[in-house]
């Protein structure tokens, strides 16, 4: 096998930019009546414990790596021993400068793999998406480490985004 078909293979670390805008021209089923569009969002996972934050898009189908053959329970004291995971919801709009990250909310996971046993709020995380889309900032409740490692991911991914990110994001993800 070459190299190149070798890393074909490999799934790709990608992240939704920005797409055609879906109701101009044709506009396709729904346009215009209500239709929710989610190809400027992309899920970035950010995993404290292992220093880590990158890009899961099955995340926005809920089956992303980290969500997958566990079962979830609605209250966080029954997952006692779960690892702290973060779903960052980033919307990336375009602005005067060109494009930057418009819109950050932080859901919490937490993942017990020993007893496959896992905790989030579904509602947290729709409202989350939505806040994100509506170009909101929701972060606050993130630890430290957490914002830092998303910040760093954000920045090293697309600088040029970052810089034309608002300064509501960048006070918000400190050094």
């Amino acid at each position: 096998m070459s190299a190149d078909q070798s890393s074909n293979k490999k799934k790709k670390n990608t992240f939704t930019i920005l797409k055609d805008d879906s109701t101009d021209g044709h506009g396709g089923y729904g346009a215009g009546k209500g239709a929710v569009s989610l190809e400027n969002m992309s899920p970035v996972i950010v995993d404290p414990g292992e220093n880590n934050a990158y890009v899961d898009m099955d995340a926005m189908h809920a089956r992303s790596k980290i969500e997958r053959r566990v079962k979830y329970l609605p209250n966080k004291d029954e997952v006692p021993n779960g690892k702290l995971y973060w779903i960052v919801w980033v919307n990336v709009e375009r602005g005067e400068n060109g494009p930057y990250y418009a819109g950050v909310a932080g859901s919490e996971l937490r993942v017990d793999r020993s007893i496959k046993r896992a905790y989030k709020s579904m509602p947290e995380h729709v409202t989350h998406m939505e806040k994100s889309m509506k170009g909101k900032i929701v972060v606050e409740h993130m630890d430290d480490h957490s914002k830092k490692l998303l910040k760093d991911f954000l920045v090293e991914f697309n600088a040029e985004m970052w810089e034309n990110a608002t300064d509501e994001l960048k006070n918000a993800l400190p050094e």
